[in-house]
């Protein structure tokens, strides 16, 4: 079978890798990085570290508005899709690649497969909701992470070739902690102690875009640290 596999941001990236070490053993991957993350440090790293296969192709999209920057790759994509007819269209998680990835295939009468299927937050102002939607909606066949999204997705009168199959970031991290623990140097470059030190991620622009809510965040973790 040939498989056009579709990455554009760092949790994608990050996905692919144990999904191209099962599929390539007895399938054609193509893989396609539409260049929604680019820099080194957001990109050729995850690659680099995580032995991911090179792209067969890079779009090389950049920045840009939401609408910009899925038109922009849902134009590209066609063109790879056309060229390459693939059998199958993979897409992952809830990027503008994502929803381009969906769009394209199903536009093209592709079948499509969306993998981390089923995870919501039931707040439509997250565009990462949106494109979660709409890539459950068009997709064929749909992998989730936990029983949970199986739920979810029957709710939503999805039932039909949907899949636990597990958290393919989990695997990612089983297959490379002990290649961490071999390599890191990340401790003793910032000068941390095992066990005294807190790593907290608060990326979302409902957190960092309100001061109130930035706020009330720093406020908690002062009262828990």
């Amino acid at each position: 079978m040939k498989i056009v596999s579709i990455v554009g941001a760092r949790p994608e990236f990050i996905q692919a890798a144990p999904v191209s070490r099962a599929l390539r053993n007895q399938h054609q991957e193509i893989l396609v990085h539409t260049g929604q993350h680019y820099d080194y440090l957001m990109s050729q790293a995850f690659f680099d570290e995580l032995d991911i296969p090179v792209p067969d192709y890079n779009l090389g999209v950049g920045s840009g508005s939401h609408a910009r920057q899925t038109a922009q790759i849902l134009a590209s994509l066609e063109e790879v899709l056309l060229k390459e007819r693939p059998d199958l269209v993979i897409v992952r998680g809830d990027t503008n690649s994502t929803l381009a990835g969906a769009l394209a295939a199903s536009k093209l009468h592709i079948p499509s497969a969306h993998i981390e299927a089923g995870e919501r937050s039931y707040d439509r102002r997250m565009p990462e909701e949106i494109n979660r939607l709409v890539a459950d909606c068009l997709a064929d066949v749909h992998f989730c992470a936990s029983r949970q999204a199986l739920e979810r997705l029957a709710c939503e009168g999805i039932g039909d070739c949907v899949h636990w199959v597990g958290d393919v970031m989990l695997d990612a991290l089983l297959y490379n902690r002990p290649i961490a623990r071999r390599k890191s140097d990340a401790l003793a470059r910032l000068g941390l102690e095992p066990g005294a030190y807190v790593l907290l991620t608060v990326h979302r622009a409902a957190n960092t875009d309100d001061s109130r809510r930035l706020q009330q965040i720093v406020d908690a973790l002062n009262r828990t640290t």
